[in-house]
């Protein structure tokens, strides 16, 4: 399970992060300072820290991505169905990350609601779907099927 978690957070962890710093980039913003918010989220006075505070950026973005790879492993793992339909489970979690991320963790620590404009939501969407919660789902739909044949 370990394995499962560990490939999960670096692959969806590396294609989300790639996309948010080509997302800053395309916006004409610096990806250091979209790292340093990211590392703001659970330690505010890393918003002022400069490079330091990119690296911790990078840091809490794959503990992020652990937790979540790891609460997907944890439930599909009772639930061997999920292992017959990655790509659907995959599109679920997405959805209910970016749910969780844009209606409770974000507006909870920094105050500030989800961006109405439909980019903004079908940039986020696209993440968190695509990047995130299909990538973890096949892989531990794998992971799913290497037990099953094993036992």
């Amino acid at each position: 399970m370990l394995r499962t978690i560990g490939l999960a957070t670096i692959l969806a962890g590396t294609l989300d992060i790639i996309f948010a710093i080509a997302v800053t980039l395309f916006y004409g913003r610096d990806p250091t300072g979209m790292l340093r918010y990211v590392a703001s989220g659970p330690y505010p006075p890393a918003a002022e820290m400069g490079s330091a505070g990119s690296a911790l950026g990078v840091l809490v973005h794959y503990a992020l991505m652990a937790i979540m790879a790891g609460a997907y492993a944890w439930f599909a793992r009772s639930r061997t169905f999920l292992a017959d339909m990655p790509v659907r489970a995959g599109i679920a979690y997405g959805v209910l990350t970016y749910l969780i991320m844009n209606l409770i963790v974000v507006p909870l620590r920094f105050g500030a609601p989800v961006s109405p404009r439909p980019t903004s939501i079908a940039t986020q969407l696209f993440a968190h779907v695509v990047l995130v919660g299909i990538p973890i789902a096949v892989i531990a739909a794998r992971n799913l099927r290497a037990r099953a044949v094993t036992k």
